[in-house]
């Protein structure tokens, strides 16, 4: 293997592994932000409750 060969194939894992990443924290973005929207929900239900 020549030179150029191992560089392409290691710019190729970093790509690989960097968009991983990348996946993973946006779907953790993703999941918090529902738990969020679940929280508002839940708190204006409850506010609701207590009002009536």
């Amino acid at each position: 293997m020549t030179t150029k060969s191992i560089a392409t194939i290691g710019a190729v894992l970093i790509a690989l592994a960097t968009l991983s990443s990348c996946a993973n924290t946006i779907r953790g973005v993703g999941q918090d932000t529902a738990n969020a929207v679940n929280a508002t929900q839940g708190a204006g239900q409850r506010v609701a409750r207590a009002a009536n």
